[in-house]
């Protein structure tokens, strides 16, 4: 999940927008389509840009040599936040952690995961639907790590507790937060070292991976590990509750997602097109240049809005209508180029297994009444608190 915006307007500058209006904290997905129709690129700070527009987005992310992943020198990310040829290395070295037969091979474990809770869920009959998604995200990270179920509750603290702090810009919180994932990653390497391990899970591959010829450092592995669980962890459930809601509030796509299956995963890529996951993340410019017409100086920050780009009637006709005719190319979903998301397969395999065992388990799902759905507010996406009742 990307990190807020943290300057505010100057008044020497003319600003386009406001991201901490409280207007656009309360329905972020309608102020940005807003903006993105009269101003795809906006000036948000003295230095700071906000992309919305489609081709700008996608202008922004395929040219990693004129914006720059490198937005933090102090806890650089690894390796998102790394350009070529670093980044090329650690992408190399992760690829076997997201090959096709592991991915493939993760099904049973999480559909059983997933038939757990979804059994908890109908029993109980109405439930807060973003719980039981995040604790599904969490299980899920367990199972694809090759962790034991323990540290599942610590995950979802994390992800709470990530997701409040990078809202407050709070960065004593972070730090801590960060201290206490490498001291997981610390307790379990040596573990694994002294039992002499032989599985060939994910964490496995990790310990044996390197780097132009060397292991991978304690804090690099932190840093993967932070980006895979806190941030995997928080997309997949935000898009969980998305996908239910979205069913739940149209008996329509309802009817004709259960009579059509097997069209599930375009319906799932479709659904989070129209309603994304991940707000934002953020750039830095290498050299003077013009974006959508406005001046970007060498050094400017750029934020790309995700749920803008994805909305945009310029590509996406009629954005909020459900189409599987669209070309799956436009999406922007899992982002584009060499920092195109490497567990794009992984989250669509986590996705549809859920959403199956959740249909196969329900006659109907429906939205609570008298519990209206309440919109996450920035930087989290999709809900902050959704009832669903679930009818068997």
């Amino acid at each position: 999940m990307s990190e807020p915006h943290r300057s505010s307007p100057s008044p020497a500058v003319a600003v386009d927008f406001d991201p901490h209006d409280p207007a656009v904290l309360a329905d972020q997905r309608r102020a940005c389509d807003s903006l993105r129709d009269h101003c795809p690129v906006a000036r948000i700070g003295p230095s700071h840009w906000f992309a919305l527009g489609h081709a700008d987005v996608r202008r922004v992310i395929e040219d990693h040599e004129t914006f720059s992943n490198v937005v933090s020198t102090a806890h650089p990310a690894v390796p998102h936040g790394m350009d070529p040829p670093e980044h090329t290395a650690y992408r190399a070295a992760l690829a076997p952690c997201f090959d096709d037969e592991l991915v493939a091979g993760l099904e049973p474990a999480l559909r059983r995961a997933a038939g757990r809770l979804v059994d908890i869920a109908c029993r109980v009959g109405t439930v807060e639907l973003t719980h039981v998604a995040l604790r599904y995200a969490a299980l899920a990270q367990c199972i694809y790590l090759g962790w034991p179920d323990d540290p599942a509750h610590r995950l979802i603290d994390w992800t709470r507790r990530n997701q409040r702090a990078t809202a407050a810009a709070d960065r004593p919180a972070l730090e801590a937060i960060g201290r206490e994932l490498a001291s997981l990653v610390a307790d379990i390497t040596r573990e694994r070292l002294a039992a002499g391990d032989e599985r060939d899970d994910v964490t496995a591959r990790l310990l044996r991976a390197r780097v132009d010829g060397r292991r991978i450092e304690r804090a690099a592995l932190t840093s993967i590990l932070r980006n895979v669980t806190m941030g995997e962890v928080g997309t997949i459930a935000a898009s969980v509750g998305i996908l239910v809601h979205d069913i739940a509030a149209d008996d329509g796509l309802q009817v004709h997602v259960r009579r059509q299956l097997q069209l599930l995963p375009a319906f799932i890529d479709e659904l989070l097109r129209r309603n994304g996951p991940l707000v934002s993340n953020r750039r830095r410019a290498t050299r003077d240049v013009t974006l959508g017409g406005r001046p970007i100086r060498r050094g400017d920050r750029v934020t790309v809005n995700w749920i803008a780009a994805n909305r945009d009637p310029a590509v996406f006709p009629d954005p909020d209508r459900v189409r599987l005719d669209r070309n799956p190319a436009d999406n922007l979903l899992f982002g584009s180029g060499i920092h195109a998301c490497p567990g794009a397969a992984l989250s669509q395999l986590e996705l549809r297994v859920f959403m199956e065992e959740l249909l196969a388990a329900t006659r109907e799902i429906r939205l609570v009444d008298d519990a209206p759905p309440v919109n996450a507010r920035p930087p989290a996406a999709g809900f902050a608190s959704l009832a669903v009742r679930l009818v068997t």
